[in-house]
């Protein structure tokens, strides 16, 4: 099975500026990403897909590889499929977030398991148990919950499910931002029309869901620091990264 994983990175960032190059214990964020990705030796390929020469240059700088994307699509999983249209040849499709600089190469092996177990779902992502106490209400933590056979039932910034029955309880998970593809899947989901849910979360995952596809949630107990905020990238100076 060859797997192409695609990391999409943006210069441009509200609210942590030129963010992909900012320093983390000593090198871009971007390189880390990257070179993390590379350590998983299910990969194919990694590219890292840019709208900014400087990014590309930093990448190709460590010997690795970059591809120039149009600054315009409005997602990071429609950067990844115009990328991956150059590679007819993959059967699976990682899109792993810039902001992922601690991913794991076994978190990327979680990923992909279902299709090296002999399923085919269009599409896979991560989820690991949310911390009810400090995670439940915040807006930056986005919440999945999960049918009884693994996929996803919905995405959310607010806090889901609503616990209206005293002491009752429900698995609720954090969603890492990680997205494997089946590569016909992945061509198909730039020509789907952006949708409500999308729209107002702001989760592009929704897009998939709202048009009718179900997307399997494959489980880690492994945690990984996104870098969204300037609180996330000052933790990030001193985060003990194990493989």
């Amino acid at each position: 099975m060859k797997i192409l994983c695609v990391i999409p990175s943006r210069i441009g960032s509200t609210r942590l500026p030129r963010k992909p190059l900012l320093p983390i214990q000593g090198k871009p964020m971007i390189q880390w990403t990257y070179e993390n990705a590379s350590r998983c030796s299910l990969l194919s390929q990694v590219i890292v897909a840019t709208d900014s020469l400087e990014i590309a240059d930093c990448i190709h700088n460590i010997g690795g590889h970059a591809m120039m994307t149009d600054p315009h699509l409005p997602t990071g999983s429609e950067r990844v499929a115009s990328v991956a249209k150059e590679f007819r040849d993959m059967d699976i499709v990682i899109n792993l977030q810039g902001d992922e600089p601690f991913i794991k190469p076994s978190m990327l092996e979680t990923l992909v398991s279902p299709y090296l177990n002999g399923e085919t779902p269009v599409m896979t992502t991560l989820g690991f148990p949310l911390d009810m106490n400090l995670k439940y209400h915040d807006k930056g933590a986005v919440k999945v919950i999960l049918d009884q056979t693994g996929h996803a039932i919905y995405f959310s910034r607010s806090p889901i499910p609503c616990f209206r029955v005293p002491n009752e309880s429900a698995p609720t998970y954090h969603h890492i931002g990680v997205y494997a593809f089946r590569y016909d899947f992945l061509m198909q989901y730039p020509t789907l029309s952006s949708t409500p849910l999308e729209r107002s979360e702001c989760l592009e995952q929704l897009r998939v869901i709202e048009h009718g596809h179900r997307i399997r949630v494959t489980l880690t107990n492994e945690k990984t620091l996104e870098i969204n905020t300037k609180e996330e990238y000052d933790e990030a100076q001193s985060f003990q990264y194990v493989i």
